[in-house]
């Protein structure tokens, strides 16, 4: 019996790669091939006991940045209490430096390198090691390294899902294609040379099989869906013509290779059918050339704009520090630009210097100082110092908490008026944590709006244009558009003298009983009263239903008679 077997950065991260390896070769071969999916967050002990239990011949892991280290201390406790089992892997981890590992960490018994389907059903069908390419084994207690393996036909590879109630509360993952035509230094993906498709008519099955499942969300791992026009359009105008309500699909792609005829397609999508991913990395030219990407900067601002306006897809922009050329005031401007357009999230990652890119053949050139150990993060360049990335690292935490989140949206939308930079801003916010002891400590969500506040206020003077009755009112909108506070900030304005004509308000407008808050609302332009709905909440931002309430209006149903002239606020 096989096991293959995953263990998953998360409990809702499933593995694709090892469905296929098992529905691959079970259409091949009748062979007990069974599947176990853990997390890095359970306990050594625990894996190696459930494994132990299934009494396996083979073992086989998925291995990744994420559980490699994980991965290499179990094998070794699994060779002492099951000395018999061959213990295989493969994957992006092992595929590299072969030799190299298997002599770190002889208790591995081969490895299979790059795409692992036919390499595996050839192992199962009991070929002799020498004649399988794609392959890392022992022989003589000498490592043996065989030509790389041919690529597979995507259309060979059956659909992997059957039963969906395993995957319940779980990410669902689906491949269209597998390659990437582009270059980047930084990415295995520029490895594999060849960019194959899976055939339409499968991929149109096997779409409406999710759609009939309800699935809650499918992200395709394509690694640029939309490279080829044709493809990304059949799929897109089959997911719009036959939309269940519920399914939502996520797509990385080139968002300068967005075509006039997707945005027309993609400007009728329902709200929250589809999210994009957006690889930016930069907007250095200089590093732009020395990464070996290809992409046309103002296409993409032009085009993540005309999507920001359709106001129906999340996007979600990546920038990478750390690369070549790019020094703290060249990552500013970068990050400037790409805050800018407005994707919803902006994701500043670090460099990895991954085995067998061209980025760890050019390290020496570019002064790259990483881990040794995975994730192999960059720590210092010939244009960065570790002091540096420590910045960036305080900017990183606090565009996470505070942009990423999605729980400031007007507040930061508001502030950034009276900013020249964002980076500073969060820089500034960043540093402001430092100083005041918050670095490292978990806060409620609650205080991270009290700290905001006191962020502005002692930080910047009013005379830089902003109000702090505005700011008040904009970080109290964003608290309640996401949750019915049970307890008011320490800062709120009380207005329990209000309380009674509320209650009546509720009780004569019909709404009483369901879950909304009335908050008082003023502004240069209107006064009265948000109405904030907690049963009617956008399925883009998950964010409450609101409707404004003129002071006339509340005063009348405060008083008994009927409110018919609500008017929606968004």
């Amino acid at each position: 019996m096989v096991v293959l077997t995953a263990i998953n950065a998360k409990y809702i991260h499933s593995n694709l790669a090892v469905y296929d390896l098992k529905a691959y070769t079970e259409q091949k071969m009748d062979r007990d091939i069974q599947i176990a999916e853990y997390t890095i967050n359970q306990s050594l002990e625990d894996i190696l006991g459930s494994l132990y239990e299934r009494k396996p011949d083979i073992i086989a892991f998925s291995c990744y940045i994420w559980n490699i280290q994980y991965i290499c201390r179990l094998a070794k406790e699994l060779k002492k209490v099951l000395p018999e089992v061959q213990i295989w892997a493969g994957g992006p981890e092992v595929s590299f430096h072969p030799e190299m590992f298997l002599k770190a960490n002889p208790c591995f018994d081969l490895l299979m390198l790059g795409e692992g389907e036919k390499t595996f059903y050839r192992l199962l069908r009991g070929d002799a090691y020498d004649k399988i390419p794609g392959l890392a084994y022992w022989k003589n207690q000498e490592v043996c390294v065989q030509p790389p393996t041919e690529l597979v036909d995507l259309n060979e590879i059956p659909f992997v899902y059957k039963d969906m109630e395993q995957f319940e509360h779980r990410i669902v993952y689906y491949e269209s294609s597998r390659g990437c035509p582009f270059r980047c230094s930084y990415c295995l993906s520029s490895i594999d040379k060849q960019v194959r498709f899976r055939d339409l008519a499968l991929v149109r099955q096997e779409l409406q099989f999710f759609l009939d499942q309800r699935v809650p969300q499918v992200k395709f791992i394509d690694r640029t869906f939309n490279c080829n026009p044709q493809h990304a359009m059949a799929i897109w105008q089959y997911i719009l013509e036959h939309d269940n309500g519920v399914t939502n699909f996520h797509f990385e792609i080139s968002a300068d290779l967005l075509t006039e005829d997707e945005m027309t397609l993609l400007k009728q999508m329902r709200k929250g059918l589809v999210q994009f991913e957006i690889g930016l990395q930069t907007t250095n030219s200089h590093t732009v050339d020395a990464i070996e990407r290809r992409m046309n900067i103002d296409k993409i601002k032009e085009n993540m704009e005309k999507v920001r306006r359709f106001g129906n897809i999340h996007q979600h922009l990546d920038l990478i520090a750390g690369l070549p050329f790019e020094d703290i005031q060249s990552f500013r401007q970068s990050f400037d630009e790409a805050y800018h357009m407005g994707a919803e999230q902006l994701q500043l990652g670090f460099l990895k210097v991954l085995k067998g890119s061209k980025m760890e053949e050019r390290a020496a050139e570019y002064g790259l100082r990483y881990m040794e150990e995975p994730p192999y993060e960059v720590l210092a360049t010939n244009w960065l110092s570790y002091g540096d990335i420590r910045v960036l690292k305080r900017v990183e935490e606090m565009l996470e908490v505070y942009h990423n989140s999605g729980q400031f949206t007007y507040t930061l939308e508001y502030l950034m008026n009276f900013q020249n930079s964002a980076f500073d801003f969060f820089l500034q916010l960043g540093e402001y944590y430092r100083q005041m002891g918050y670095e490292g400590l978990q806060w409620k969500r609650l205080d991270r709006y009290t700290i905001l506040r006191n962020f502005v206020h002692d930080t910047y003077s009013e005379e830089n244009g902003w109000e702090e009755s505005t700011l008040d009112r904009l970080l109290l909108h964003d608290l309640y558009l996401r949750e019915n506070l049970k307890k008011r900030p320490e800062w709120a304005k009380d207005y329990n003298d209000l309380k009674k004509d509320m209650a009546r308000f509720f009780r004569n407008s019909g709404n009483g009983g369901k879950r909304m808050h009335l908050e008082p609302w003023q502004e240069k332009t209107q006064t009265g009263y948000m109405l904030y709905d907690y049963e009617k909440k956008h399925a883009f931002d998950s964010c409450a239903a609101t409707r404004f309430i003129t002071e006339e209006e509340f005063q009348r149903d405060a008083k008994g008679t009927s409110n018919q002239n609500c008017r929606d606020s968004e």
